[in-house]
């Protein structure tokens, strides 16, 4: 029974809110209707009983004063009704009442010969019965009882269709909030629920809807004062900095020259970072795809990143010098990584190769300088996995995803924290996707799957 009543409320669970509402109606008015209808056939059974008995009575009466005026029957007198002096048909109960000295009635409108019965002593020892049949009766509340069961279901079927249409108007109002709120979620800042239901009015539905455009309103008003104060920013630094590395260059060579150039470098590097960033809030970038084998393209952006990075998975490779880069071996800057051979290159995808050059050297300058080594780089299929063996990406940074200027724990280090925001922001560019994960015993991998040519 337990089981039953578990099964029953995880389909009740699963139903949508249309039919909860639909079922509700249904359910509420179905049990109007079976109330009415059992209170309509009590009282017309009452009314049916009640006239039987009197009439019983009546021809009881009747038959009786005949009876000791003539001592006959006279069946003239209880017409379709059955006088008889003990009658053995008698129900026992009426029998017993009647020689005790009573005038009483018993009515059965269950069996299958439905009839009420009407009996009085006579003579002492005898009793005098009338049996009226009420085939007619029950018969009228049988038709009775199939018109309030019509009526009633025609009830229940028209409650459950208005409740069905009536909740299915609000549940597409719920439903394009919410895919609203998903396409604002995914960055379409620009998406309104709008005006919902009748014109002119106000419920719960259009108060929500309003609510929902009001937050997005905000948000894209917070998020475009953002986007252009960063462009402002990295656009008022570029030039100042443009003059500072040009002074650097011609200080005199020594330890303090090269200090100011690092830095310099640096600022120039987060300037360009903050600009890219800006370029991509504002949708402003448009790739070039075209076809590349992955294997090959992955090899020559590991070498040209400058980290040591063991590449595995991909065989029939060469460097720049013309030798074999076999699976397995170290890539590093100064190849040019042209397909050679035909071994497990991987896949053909489509993608711009400056932008997925720029997701991939970000994600393995991201595991040189926070994870620890060895940096690995392999190709299966559409997907390259990069991976280091450090104490592995923090817990707030794999629940909510990069976050600009915010590198996420102390122990990957120290950074400005836009490596996986312009990685995570080309790859929605070119189409790919970048999942990152802890994988046991150690360490931190960041997979790019990029689309199939």
């Amino acid at each position: 029974m337990r089981a039953l009543l578990r099964r029953v409320q995880r389909a009740v669970r699963s139903l949508g809110l249309r039919w909860k509402i639909s079922a509700l109606l249904a359910v509420g008015c179905a049990l109007v209707a079976v109330t009415i209808g059992v209170l309509i056939h009590e009282a017309r059974a009452r009314q049916v009983a009640d006239a039987a008995r009197r009439s019983a009575i009546e021809q009881l009466v009747r038959v009786g004063q005949v009876y000791e005026l003539t001592g006959k029957l006279d069946f003239d007198k209880v017409g379709e009704a059955d006088a008889r002096i003990d009658c053995p048909a008698v129900p026992p109960a009426l029998r017993r009442a009647a020689l005790g000295g009573l005038r009483t009635t018993y009515l059965d409108l269950t069996g299958p010969r439905p009839a009420v019965w009407a009996a009085r002593p006579i003579g002492g020892s005898h009793v005098l019965t009338v049996r009226h049949p009420l085939a007619a009766e029950k018969a009228e509340l049988a038709e009775l009882d199939g018109l309030l069961i019509a009526s009633g279901t025609g009830v229940v079927a028209l409650a459950a269709g208005g409740g069905a249409l009536l909740a299915s108007r609000l549940s597409k109002d719920l439903r394009t909030a919410a895919e609203t709120a998903r396409r604002i979620s995914a960055g379409d800042l620009d998406a309104r629920i709008g005006p919902s239901g009748v014109p002119g009015t106000r419920n719960e539905v259009t108060e929500l809807a309003s609510a929902v455009d009001t937050m997005a309103a905000s948000l894209q008003r917070r998020l475009v004062a953002e986007q252009r104060f960063t462009a402002d920013v990295a656009h008022e630094l570029r030039t100042p900095l443009t003059g500072l590395h040009t002074a650097a260059e011609l200080l005199p060579a020594g330890r303090p020259t090269e200090l100011v150039r690092d830095r310099v470098a640096v600022l120039r590097t987060l300037t360009e970072d903050l600009l890219e960033v800006a370029r991509l809030d504002a949708d402003q970038e448009e790739p070039r795809l075209e076809a590349h084998r992955l294997g090959p393209l992955v090899a020559s952006i590991t070498r040209r990143s400058g980290v040591a990075a063991v590449v595995d998975g991909v065989t029939g490779v060469t460097d720049e010098a013309g030798e074999m880069l076999g699976a397995g071996e170290t890539g590093e800057a100064g190849g040019t990584g042209e397909a050679g051979g035909t071994g497990e290159a991987g896949a053909w995808v489509r993608t711009d190769v400056r932008r997925l050059e720029r997701i991939l050297t970000n994600l393995l300058v991201n595991a040189h300088r926070h994870g620890g080594g060895p940096v690995t780089v392999s190709v299966s299929g559409t997907s390259v996995t990069v991976r280091d063996r450090g104490p592995g990406f923090p817990a707030t940074l794999l629940r909510e995803g990069p976050r600009r200027f915010m590198t996420g724990a102390a122990e990957r280090g120290q950074g400005t924290g836009l490596g996986l925001t312009i990685a995570f922001g080309q790859a929605q560019v070119i189409g790919a996707e970048v999942i990152l994960t802890n994988p046991a015993p150690s360490g931190a991998a960041a997979t790019v799957t990029l689309p199939a040519a």
